[in-house]
């Protein structure tokens, strides 16, 4: 496994592993096992209700804490200073940690307009310990620079929807240029087609590996960290063998070449999409 650097100097592994539905038994099974095969970043959230699996998965693997990093994530509806410190210690207590490795603030929900104000709890969350790094989902450039102009502190990382229908290439350089670093949600575009187009089946033919390979490999070497949840170990392993080959730089261009302006799994934009 290749790493990315934080920030802060800190590395972190080039590849995540997404848990959104991995729910119950079946979830704590999926995620033991992507641990024990060597994932070493889980990444829930409140709103996944997945919290107390991705915890006890962690008890059931053979991982020591301090080698996992855990990602967890601020719902729209506790942006408020005074629900913050609490919204945090609900997921420590349901996952059974002492501290996040990384708390993100899932949506910046911009009509509610309380995303700067979560970000100062976020911050003084960090200050006592609760939290190692935070950070973001879902921010545009206007929302990411409102945080740097009241607050000074940038995000250590921002998670977008990603994948080569949607390529974010702006907000990769935007990040780059930040010390961000981008990670990415779907990033194998959750069933909109992007397994069955055809210069993606091409290039799998051609390096010997298979769509889903090609996809993850575009990921880390256009800088980016993708996060795929796979429930099967075989398709875990699959995801995970993606650093034998590279890509070159042609085949990248082909594969930026596939984005499209309305490329968003389900239409939500940040500028006026709100969770809670």
């Amino acid at each position: 496994m290749e790493q990315f650097t934080l920030k802060d100097g800190q590395f972190i592994d080039q590849l995540g592993f997404g848990t959104y539905k991995l729910n119950g038994t079946k979830g704590v099974h999926a995620m033991t096992d992507a641990l024990n095969m060597g994932y070493r970043l889980l990444d829930t959230a409140y709103n996944y209700e997945n919290e107390g699996a991705v915890g006890k998965a962690i008890q059931n693997s053979h991982v020591n804490r301090d080698e996992i990093w855990v990602t967890s994530k601020l719902p729209g509806r506790y942006q408020s200073e005074a629900n913050v410190y609490e919204t945090i210690q609900e997921s420590l207590y349901r996952l059974g940690l002492d501290y996040l490795d990384f708390y993100l603030i899932h949506w910046p929900n911009p009509k509610q307009g309380k995303y700067v104000e979560a970000w100062k709890a976020m911050i003084a969350a960090q200050k006592s310990g609760l939290v190692r790094h935070i950070g973001v989902c879902n921010f545009l450039p206007e929302h990411i620079e409102k945080l740097e102009k009241e607050t000074g502190v940038l995000p250590a990382i921002n998670q977008i929807e990603l994948h080569p229908f949607f390529n974010q290439k702006e907000m990769i350089a935007y990040h780059e240029e930040k010390g961000i670093l981008t990670q990415a949600w779907s990033p194998l575009g959750r069933d909109n087609g992007v397994m069955d187009e055809p210069v993606l089946k091409q290039l799998s033919a051609k390096y010997d590996k298979t769509v889903a390979q090609v996809i993850l490999r575009w990921h880390v070497q256009n800088g980016v960290m993708p996060i795929p949840k796979a429930t099967s170990s075989k398709r875990q392993l699959e995801n995970f063998d993606i650093f034998d080959f590279h890509i070159t730089d042609e085949d990248l261009q082909a594969i930026n070449q596939l984005t499209r302006a309305d490329g968003r799994r389900k239409n939500q934009d940040p500028a006026v999409y709100e969770e809670f």
